[in-house]
């Protein structure tokens, strides 16, 4: 029988583990756990405010504890973009399809994982999907620039219910 993972690839998760990360081997790589606040790519965010105008983010870059985007309501004058913290990712769909159900418009950015639960109860039938093309580089805590994200990523756009 075959090992599934080779001797480098054992060593390194085992050296993310020691540094605080847990490594994840979905879809034929490895995703580090532990940092919920990478930034969205400028480029992307520019993309986004060009479109929809300002922006209301419930889970900043600069987050001061101040709130929790989970358990305030958003608003419903402004565009609420979301690249919420994927640890809880479940949480954060959840919310912003209630929060969309509420009358606020969404962009919620997240990864391209269409075959999840959460993806069909919230997002399928309700929000216009967009597939980026290629990987997002997005911005690691410290402000540097990392590689390709190890997943694919959408766009999910919750339209303002008119009545």
């Amino acid at each position: 029988m075959a090992c599934r993972f080779s001797y480098l690839e054992m060593l390194l998760s085992m050296s993310y583990q020691m540094e605080g990360y847990r490594m994840t081997f979905r879809n034929g790589s490895y995703e580090a756990k532990g940092f919920d606040n990478w930034m969205t790519p400028i480029d992307l965010l520019n993309k986004i405010e060009n479109e929809f105008g300002e922006l209301f983010d419930p889970c900043p870059k600069d987050y001061d504890y101040s709130f929790d985007g989970l358990e305030i309501s958003w608003p419903r004058d402004k565009t609420c973009f979301v690249n919420p913290p994927y640890s809880r990712i479940k949480d954060w769909v959840k919310k912003c399809h209630n929060e969309w159900l509420k009358g606020s418009e969404i962009v919620l950015l997240i990864p391209a994982r269409t075959d999840t639960r959460y993806f069909h109860n919230y997002i399928n039938d309700n929000a216009q999907v967009r597939f980026i093309k290629g990987r997002l580089k997005f911005i690691h805590p410290d402000g540097r620039i990392s590689k390709a994200a190890p997943f694919p990523s959408i766009l999910c756009i919750f339209r303002r219910i008119i009545e």
